[in-house]
């Protein structure tokens, strides 16, 4: 049996890494979930007198440290006074020095948003005009490297050991009484609470580094922890643990006095025991939905649903959210594991994979009513679905939901064929028992019927041969001289007679097993079981993953609140703004170019440029080149070679437009050796 089973659930092991570490591996720093919307000075801008201070909008309330916002000047050191402050709502501001030199400086921003999860980034200004700049690195660490990969696979263990702790939980007590007395479920629940203090223990110490330096050094670092036990993220950890403590007794408790009970309730004890048995179970269920709501308020109040939108309503559906996927997947989880490790003597009956069965199927309903709410919640449009990354997400994680159901629908088949053939073992097994008590009745008449003779009945049947005392049939003597042999051997070494016992045991055990395991219905549940285990384990991680993207409404409120419209020579700037998205093909190929030229007259001009990836993050590039042409006098192309300043930073001063017309701006951009694409845009300028 052992060799069968292990293959398969080592497959199951390596699939889970393998997806995690697809997912989390080499990380880049965390998604913002809170994003900057807008800046004073503004990104880029020339300002002509220099600043008394630096001012960040994001589009949420944010958490700031000492260092949170910095202000480096061309030769990278840091120009800002005092510590900065919130001046209103989500705007924050840190003082300068007074009579800062021209050129160009880099403001560094590194805070953590309401929903936990670290913002960092960068941008530049100049003063008078731009100058060349050290600052290529602002240090933003948080979120990335190994502390980040370290992070996002301890919340990934801590939804899975939730998810095991209650769904197995669920599954025992709403499903399967028997299964409390089994090994193989009792290691699974005890494994899944393991998992989840593990993992929360660790989420709490790697918390101030993944914020803050991003250093592993950092990890054991007491000040830090102290500052992490003062946030909202530190005190719903804390919380977690406090409710684990609760759900250890829980578990001791379910597998303890609760797993006696339901065995003496077996064996036929007295009814008092079946009255204390379900007096427990009732419970144990109050109590153990009181301790699972909690663990999964301990995420509803520290992420996405306590911020935003109508956190009221959201942090109550998360819960709902968090508890239909833990008994569904931790359910489906135990479920497996019954098939696979149930001992013969405690079978899984069809029964029990019945209430199963409508327990998903309620867990199912929750979580589309729950997910249709939060869908909308964090998109807020259609187009979100396809142009943000966390719809992208949503999208895959809707397609496995919907794999998980279609398999769902497979074991419900199986287990329909399963009640079946038990109904049809019942009848012949009744039938079975009924049919010699029939012929017993039949021949009863015989002998009893009043007013029956002895002539009816055969001769040879009511003849007897007398046997002389002390003589016995071969037979006889065969048995006494076994009986005889055999209890002087018993009572010479019962423990011979015990051992033998056990084997006989184990045998029949055993063949039981084999006769079980060979039912085609039950070998086709467990492999649609484990089908929908597998999915299951892809599905975890991509919505762990989803839970530290940003989500698509604030996505996009960002780019609306950071991309300026395009300027025409009516405007009182004069300046021109062009975005051109653009896709070579090639790893890391796709972003944005951005093109300001001012004051977009005829004569001289500055140029800026700057390049982001999707996501709006500044990023370098191996080359990148400008040209105008002016088709309709034929002027042009005219080569302009921007100077890199900065991380996706490029400028040119001098830019001659010689005639006003409707020019062509191509822009050049090459992400590697052989990827490189040109992209165009018409304005008009003069």
């Amino acid at each position: 049996m052992t060799r069968t089973i292990t293959p398969r659930l080592r497959t199951l092991v390596l699939l889970l890494l393998a997806v995690t570490g697809a997912l989390f591996a080499g990380a880049a720093p965390a998604s913002a979930h809170a994003a900057l919307t807008g800046s004073d000075p503004a990104q880029g801008v020339v300002v002509d007198r220099a600043p008394t201070q630096i001012s960040l909008t994001f589009s949420e309330q944010v958490a700031l440290g000492d260092g949170s916002l910095r202000v480096l000047d061309p030769k990278g050191k840091p120009v800002q006074s005092g510590k900065p402050a919130n001046v209103s709502g989500t705007t924050y501001a840190v003082r300068l020095h007074a009579g800062l030199a021209d050129g160009t400086y880099t403001v560094a921003y590194q805070v953590v948003s309401a929903d936990s999860h670290p913002v960092a980034g960068a941008y530049t200004f100049s003063i008078g005009a731009p100058s060349r700049t050290v600052v290529s690195d602002t240090g933003a660490g948080a979120g990335g490297g190994a502390v980040g990969g370290l992070y996002s696979f301890g919340r990934y263990l801590s939804y899975a050991g939730f998810i095991v702790l209650v769904g197995g939980a669920a599954f025992v007590l709403a499903c399967w009484r028997q299964g409390a007395g089994v090994r193989a479920l009792q290691r699974l629940v005890v494994g899944g609470w393991l998992t989840l203090t593990a993992a929360t223990l660790g989420l709490l110490l790697l918390r101030g580094s993944y914020t803050s330096s991003g250093k592993l050094g950092d990890v054991f670092d007491l000040d830090l922890l102290g500052q992490v036990l003062q946030t909202k993220t530190g005190a719903a950890l804390v919380s977690r643990l406090l409710l684990l403590a609760a759900a250890a007794l829980f578990v001791a408790v379910l597998f303890g006095a609760y797993a006696r009970r339901e065995e003496e309730e077996e064996e036929g004890s007295e009814e008092e025991a079946a009255a204390e048995r379900r007096d427990l179970g009732f419970g144990l269920a109050i109590g153990g939905i009181v301790v699972a709501a909690g663990l999964a308020a301990s995420w509803a109040m520290a992420e996405h649903a306590s911020t935003g939108l109508q956190p009221g309503i959201a942090m109550p559906v998360d819960i709902v959210h968090l508890l239909a996927v833990a008994c569904w997947f931790g359910g489906l989880t135990a479920l497996l594991v019954a098939l696979y490790r149930a001992p013969a003597d405690t079978p899984l009956g069809t029964d029990a994979v019945r209430r199963f069965s409508r327990l998903a199927f309620a867990s199912v309903l929750a979580l589309v009513a729950t997910g249709v709410y939060q869908s909308w919640r964090q998109l807020g449009s259609w187009s979100a679905f396809t142009d943000t990354r966390y719809g992208q997400l949503l999208l895959v994680k809707l397609g496995l939901v919907a794999v998980m159901v279609g398999l769902a629908w497979i074991s419900r088949r199986w287990t329909g064929r399963l009640a079946e053939q038990g109904t049809a073992e019942a009848e012949a097994g009744s039938e079975a028992t009924d049919a010699p008590q029939a012929e017993a009745r039949e021949r009863t008449p015989l002998a009893t019927t009043p007013g029956t003779e002895r002539a009816d009945i055969p001769e040879q049947a009511s003849l007897s041969v007398p046997v002389p005392a002390g003589t016995a049939t071969a037979g006889q003597a065969g048995k006494g001289e076994a009986s005889a042999g055999a209890a002087p051997s018993a009572d010479a070494d019962p423990g011979r007679a015990a051992q033998l016992a056990r084997q006989r045991d184990a045998i029949d055990t055993a063949r039981r097993k084999r006769l079980r395991d060979a039912d085609p219905n039950r070998s086709g549940l467990r492999r649609s079981v484990l089908a929908e285990a597998a999915v299951a384990v892809v599905l975890l991680a991509v919505t762990t993953a989803l839970t530290q993207t940003e989500p698509g409404r604030t996505e996009q409120e960002a780019r609306a609140a950071s991309a300026p419209a395009a300027s025409s020579p009516a405007d009182t700037s004069g300046a021109l703004t062009l975005d051109m998205p653009f896709d070579t093909g090639g790893k890391n190929g796709k972003g944005l170019v951005r093109i300001d030229l001012d004051p977009a007259r005829v004569g001289t001009n500055e140029m800026h440029l700057y390049v982001q990836r999707p996501d709006g993050r500044p990023y370098d590039i191996p080359e990148v080149k400008v040209a105008l042409t002016l088709k309709a006098k034929k002027i042009g192309p005219l080569p302009v070679a921007p100077e890199h300043i900065t991380t996706g930073h490029w400028a040119s001063s001098g830019v001659q437009i010689p005639m006003a017309g409707d020019w062509e701006v191509a822009v050049t951009v090459r992400t590697s050796d052989i990827d490189q694409v040109t992209v165009s845009k018409n304005a008009q300028i003069g």
